[in-house]
């Protein structure tokens, strides 16, 4: 079947970070159809990057385009019926931490090309594919990586108050997803604010046990994806939480390994469809 090429609209919102003071923005995209059709209300996205996207707000906030749903919708033209939003990590210093954030270079933002689409390019995976470790004793894990989207945590619920106040948001249908450190974002804001979501799929960033009880509580489906040959996130770290989850929920819970792939399992999991129609699927009751 032939993709509707999106004719829709990529913006920036600025807002006030209650982290700093500084002034920022933040992608919004509306789907096509969302100026032609003033009364109906769309589902919003909340897409939270991983650690390689950090930036200003400003002219770094670009790299958020490099992966996801943003990519799909902007680079590859792919008509997703959704608001997306798509704010920008603070640096928190990580430009000194890691070589891959001080060297990269805006020639590696995806462009929107006048004719076609960007080729889609994937790691290589290394090693043979093979069981991993499992997790004993998880009183001795951290529940998050350094400096994530936890320390934005009131920023989020900004934008998402006023996105959802200034443009035809069906409230029923909010739903969160993020890559890596997204990931691990996508988790922590589930367990502090399971109300707000219809659904959450973290990719590649699992999800502590001491997460769980309120994300199973408000019987928030979850959908989460690991890579098989992935080095830097192991798979067997996502079990713990996801065998809890799975006993105390009635929601559905969904966990998929792409054994065959490294870190970069978002983009086979952006690329498709499942995710995006599994998603529209979920609903909140409305209190």
């Amino acid at each position: 079947m032939q993709e509707t090429v999106s004719n829709g609209q990529l913006n920036r919102q600025s807002y006030i970070s209650e982290v700093d003071g500084s002034e920022r923005e933040y992608f919004v995209y509306l789907p096509q159809g969302y100026e032609t059709s003033p009364t109906q209300r769309w589902p919003l996205m909340l897409f939270l990057h991983g650690n390689g996207e950090r930036g200003d707000g400003k002219q770094d906030l670009d790299f958020v385009l490099t992966h996801g749903p943003l990519y799909e919708v902007w680079a590859q033209k792919r008509d997703l019926p959704f608001i997306i939003v798509a704010p920008q990590l603070h640096m928190f210093g990580m430009d000194r931490k890691f070589a891959y954030i001080a060297n990269r270079s805006r020639d590696s933002i995806p462009a929107r090309l006048e004719q076609g689409t960007p080729e889609r390019t994937y790691f290589s995976p290394q090693g043979e594919m093979q069981p991993g470790d499992m997790v004993d004793e998880w009183g001795q894990v951290a529940p998050l990586l350094p400096d994530g989207w936890e320390r934005v945590e009131q920023d989020l619920l900004n934008i998402l108050q006023h996105t959802t106040e200034r443009l035809r948001v069906d409230q029923s249908r909010i739903y969160l997803t993020g890559i890596s450190y997204g990931g691990f974002g996508t988790w922590y804001m589930a367990s502090r604010h399971p109300q707000t979501f219809a659904a959450i799929a973290p990719v590649v960033g699992w999800g502590h046990p001491d997460f769980m009880p309120p994300i199973a509580e408000a019987s928030l489906p979850v959908w989460a994806f690991a890579g098989g040959r992935d080095t830097a996130v192991q798979k067997s770290h996502f079990f713990g939480g996801i065998n809890k989850l799975e006993q105390e929920s009635d929601a559905e819970v969904r966990f998929t390994i792409h054994e065959d792939m490294a870190h970069d399992v978002w983009r086979r999991v952006y690329e498709g469809q499942d995710i995006y129609d599994w998603l529209l699927k979920q609903r909140r009751q409305q209190e």
